[in-house]
């Protein structure tokens, strides 16, 4: 079967999609299937919120045992695959400081900063690889529906999830002063303003559909986009990583390391130069593609090697 180009090793979609078994795993999914017009294959319109929605759920369901997802109304619907190459490629992070071996189970915690609706973060790193996992939100609403999901799939144990009730902070009111965290992740809005997700979603619907944005195309945008905080901040992405970054000083030795995603790739000069004033030990930027799209986590750790000797030592040891 044809691979999916740039993908993680371990990614379990670097193949096309395989419908048939999708469908054995969800049959509700059958009813969006049609030929492709321009090559022939099956696939979905993928400008469909219902059908996006209802792909997510086979895939959740057939790959890692996720039997009850959904989100609200519009709420982000995210792709899987490239939600799972920032979990593999932060456990191949985590690996790289434990002698080659990625640290799995339960005692290895991770911080998500915008769980969101969907939870996807979670889902997978918990299947993949044992994780626990705590989950955070500014949005009630959201978090209301997050919860639904790890209740419904039984996962209460290994993803807790909490409201930031401050829009302006970050790690404040959710990292606790004795608490600690392996890793944090984040996957922040990368739009300056509303009208500029707008844009960007038009843009994203009309190369879908390999033409012009027709009006049932253009109706569905803000539908399949997602809320406003999931999309855009004032600032966009280099404003909340800068605020992130900032913050992060105050929890240098809560975390071994912080993690974002950054959309763009003319943001990074920024990110690096906060990152220089904030006097961090060490970061890293991991290159991530999915066909033609390119983006990148920059990762940054507070700690001396000293310790982070100390902090594997005690964490990643039995693994």
């Amino acid at each position: 079967m044809e691979k999916k180009s740039g993908l993680h090793p371990r990614n379990r979609h670097t193949s096309r999609y395989d419908f048939p078994s999708l469908i054995a795993s969800l049959p509700e999914l059958k009813k969006f299937i049609a030929k492709n017009k321009f090559n022939g294959e099956d696939s979905i319109d993928f400008a469909n919120p219902e059908a996006v929605k209802t792909l997510n759920r086979a895939l959740l369901k057939f790959f890692y045992n996720v039997k009850c997802w959904d989100v609200p109304a519009n709420y982000l619907c995210p792709p899987i695959p490239g939600r799972a190459d920032y979990i593999h490629q932060i456990a191949d992070l985590m690996g790289s400081m434990n002698g080659g071996v990625i640290p799995r189970g339960e005692k290895v915690r991770i911080l998500d900063i915008g769980v969101g609706a969907n939870c996807v973060y979670p889902l997978i790193a918990t299947h993949e690889y044992g994780w626990q996992f705590v989950g955070a939100d500014i949005d009630p609403k959201a978090l209301a529906n997050a919860e639904n999901i790890v209740s419904s799939n039984q996962l209460d144990q290994k993803i807790s999830l909490r409201l930031q009730n401050n829009t302006e902070a970050i790690f404040r009111g959710i990292i606790q002063e004795t608490e600690f965290f392996d890793l944090t992740i984040s996957n922040p809005p990368f739009h300056s303003s509303l009208e500029e997700a707008q844009e960007g979603s038009k843009r994203k619907i009309k190369n879908l559909g390999k033409g012009k944005l027709d009006k049932t195309r253009s109706n569905a945008v803000l539908n399949f986009g997602g809320q406003n905080n999931e999309l855009w901040c004032v600032g966009g992405e280099a404003s909340f990583i800068t605020r992130m970054i900032l913050e992060s000083l105050q929890y240098k030795k809560n975390c071994f390391w912080f993690s974002t995603l950054v959309s763009k790739s003319t943001t990074l000069p920024q990110i690096y130069d906060e990152l220089k004033k904030a006097n961090v030990q060490d970061f890293k930027t991991i290159d991530m593609a999915q066909g033609q799209k390119k983006s990148r986590i920059v990762a940054w750790t507070f700690l001396s090697p000293a310790e982070q000797i100390q902090w594997r030592t005690k964490k990643f040891a039995a693994n």
